[in-house]
């Protein structure tokens, strides 16, 4: 929405604070999952790539996604697919394992340590499979990009995206240096020494 020009009000509610903050999701979302997108005719959209594709169709002006007669759509599709079926569905049980191994720590860190390893191993066959120009799909950003980029920062860490995904590296660092973002990640994702390593909230708790 920064990049298409378009007011927005975010609504803060980080649903893994506990069952307030859950419940602001609620009504807009019955899974009390975040992101969810209310639009100016009052329609809710969830589920991430679904708000970055209904974005980027609804607003071709600003180029973010290919056009449906574009060549490259195809790859946009099946990307944009691909990273949360295989990706950032993974948070779910690493932000909190017991929620499918019960309370043994033993098996709680041997299953984040498995999803770490399975993360990183989707960001390689991903990074071998695209050839990237300037961007993941040519010589235009488009919200895919975006996407990656976020989902980079997360668990585990840039550190290991580098390692694994090389070409898709270069992108990334790309949209990190975005001067049209650069007021979006100082507010959301603010950067300081080490960040690659640790996250941009500055922990490491992936």
């Amino acid at each position: 929405m920064t990049l298409i020009g378009l007011p927005f009000e975010v609504i803060e509610a980080p649903t893994w604070h506990g069952e307030a903050e859950a419940a602001k999701v609620a009504a807009i979302n019955p899974l009390k999952q975040i992101p969810a997108l209310v639009t100016p005719d009052g329609e809710t959209i969830t589920e991430s790539a679904a708000i970055l594709i209904w974005l980027a169709d609804r607003h071709p002006a600003a180029r973010l996604a290919p056009a449906i007669d574009d060549p490259a759509r195809a790859q946009f599709l099946r990307w944009m697919t691909f990273i949360p079926a295989s990706i950032y569905s993974l948070y779910w049980i690493s932000d909190a394992p017991a929620r499918l191994v019960g309370d043994d720590e033993a098996l709680q860190a041997m299953a984040k340590a498995a999803i770490k390893d399975r993360i990183v191993d989707c960001w390689r066959m991903m990074d071998s499979q695209i050839t990237p120009g300037r961007y993941l799909l040519g010589e235009e950003l488009t919200v895919l990009d975006l996407y990656v980029t976020v989902l980079s920062r997360w668990g585990p860490r840039r550190v290991r995206f580098y390692e694994a995904a090389p070409k898709m590296s270069e992108v990334v660092k790309r949209v990190d240096a975005d001067p049209r973002l650069e007021a979006f990640w100082a507010e959301r994702f603010p950067l300081f020494d080490g960040w690659e390593r640790l996250g941009a909230a500055g922990v490491n708790n992936d």
